[in-house]
């Protein structure tokens, strides 16, 4: 079994939503540079080589402040392996919708990673997600694997099948 096969068992195991075969993901859907924080715009292209993992979050989210600590962990452990998260800030609430206020969260957060700010939800419908957080996979291929919805704990088993899924991801061939 190859590598990119036994990353979508993993995937499939802690509950990805998955395609039947790797899809080529939809661009960012901002690209003015007020809409991007720690980062001028990206663009997929920029990534492409890296395995990237792209998290729908918003500020009020209890669930996806919970996640912080996994993210900063799989950011010190795989960053150097070639893995970058690219928070994309969805709001939930009407409270979420500024970019002032997305900007005081990321800060007061400590993210350092880039995030785009999705306030029209966009990002979010073109990847058709529906839960915050929500992880989305791209391969050093520039191809989507999964997206998986749902809080992730460190010492969780699922967060721990996802780990297993971008370990693979990062050690397959950039294609």
């Amino acid at each position: 079994m190859t590598g990119i096969r036994i990353a979508a068992v993993l995937l499939l195991a802690c509950g990805a939503v998955a395609a039947s075969a790797p899809t080529t993901p939809p661009a960012f859907t901002h690209s003015r540079a007020e809409d991007w924080i720690n980062s001028p715009p990206l663009t997929l292209a920029d990534l492409k080589g890296k395995v990237v993992v792209v998290e729908f979050w918003a500020f009020e989210c209890d669930n996806c402040l919970k996640s912080r600590a996994w993210i900063d962990s799989l950011e010190h452990d795989e960053g150097p392996k070639g893995v970058v998260v690219v928070g994309v800030h969805t709001p939930e609430l009407d409270a979420e919708r500024s970019g002032n206020a997305v900007r005081k969260a990321v800060e007061r957060l400590g993210i350092h990673h880039p995030v785009m700010i999705d306030t029209d939800l966009s990002y979010w419908h073109a990847l058709h997600v529906q839960y915050w957080p929500t992880f989305c996979l791209i391969g050093r291929d520039g191809l989507l694997y999964a997206c998986v919805p749902g809080e992730m704990d460190n010492g969780d088993q699922r967060a721990a099948k996802l780990r297993d899924a971008i370990e693979m991801l990062v050690k397959a061939p950039a294609g």
